[in-house]
């Protein structure tokens, strides 16, 4: 065969090739697209199961707990104010118009304030509510109601410009900050809780302090749950956050209470 014939087949030989490879590669690289494509349609669809499983579930939660104190207000509070109202209107002395006057108002007065916490109470049944009034007034509700169960001060400072969070994100962050409450209220002996709100132009920043008496930070990389359960809770809070793309800190001395802060990026 001529050089010259013999150039051009082996030329026309290896475009096939190098044709034939990069068809191989393409259809190599394409299967390698569509595989990992539907890989991450399969982790968003279980992630987004996840997160109404979980947001179902804090729904729940929330409305047991929120029974739990509707219970507790009105045995020990409107209960009581109901129960002197009653005493009052027992103790009338019908002879005695200066006195009468004076315990009928004060009955009126009574039954009043019952009826008005009734109805605060009727407020925080669903978790509708925490959506309309938003989570700066559910956390500061829950505040009041700690405050006025008596055996903890609370406090509540809010700097920067309050901004609105997605309502699903708002139902977890309330219920992460209402179980980090109850532990405080159940194991940590404290007096004095604190919670700040921190907004900034990209995120919301959450610290609760308590000076309780604090715990042992080694429970958070324990797998069993310990006595009380909480080494369980603390895991369930950090999944929580991290379903909705916050950070959860926990900083905690023994005998120097305990420290805990989320942060949530405002642009995600």
């Amino acid at each position: 065969m001529p050089p010259a014939k013999y150039q051009i087949v082996t030329a026309i030989v290896v475009t096939i090739i190098v044709l034939l490879l990069a068809g191989f590669f393409i259809l190599i690289l394409v299967a390698y697209i569509n595989q990992r494509k539907k890989k991450h349609l399969e982790e968003k669809s279980v992630m987004e199961s996840l997160f109404n499983q979980t947001l179902l579930q804090t729904q729940l939660e929330i409305q047991e707990q929120t029974l739990k104190t509707i219970s507790q207000e009105i045995h020990d509070n409107i209960g009581q104010v109901l129960s002197l109202a009653k005493l009052n209107l027992n103790t009338i002395d019908m002879t005695n118009p200066g006195k009468l006057l004076e315990k009928i108002n004060d009955s009126k007065q009574l039954v009043s304030k019952a009826i008005q916490d009734l109805r605060d109470l009727s407020k925080s049944l669903n978790t509708d509510n925490i959506v309309s009034i938003g989570l700066q007034r559910a956390i500061e509700y829950e505040l009041d109601m700690i405050n006025k169960a008596g055996g903890h001060e609370t406090k509540l400072e809010i700097n920067g410009d309050i901004v609105r969070v997605d309502s699903q994100k708002e139902l977890i962050i309330f219920r992460i900050m209402q179980e980090l409450l109850n532990n405080i209220i159940k194991h940590a002996g404290a007096r004095l809780i604190k919670v700040q709100a921190i907004y900034l132009s990209n995120e919301l920043e959450l610290i609760v302090t308590d000076d309780g008496q604090g715990f042992d930070l080694e429970l958070l990389n324990r797998n069993d749950k310990n006595e009380n359960g909480s080494g369980l809770g603390i895991r369930n809070m950090h999944n929580r956050a991290k379903l909705i793309g916050a950070d959860l800190n926990f900083n905690s001395i023994t005998g120097q209470g305990t420290t805990v802060k989320l942060k949530l990026p405002l642009n995600s």
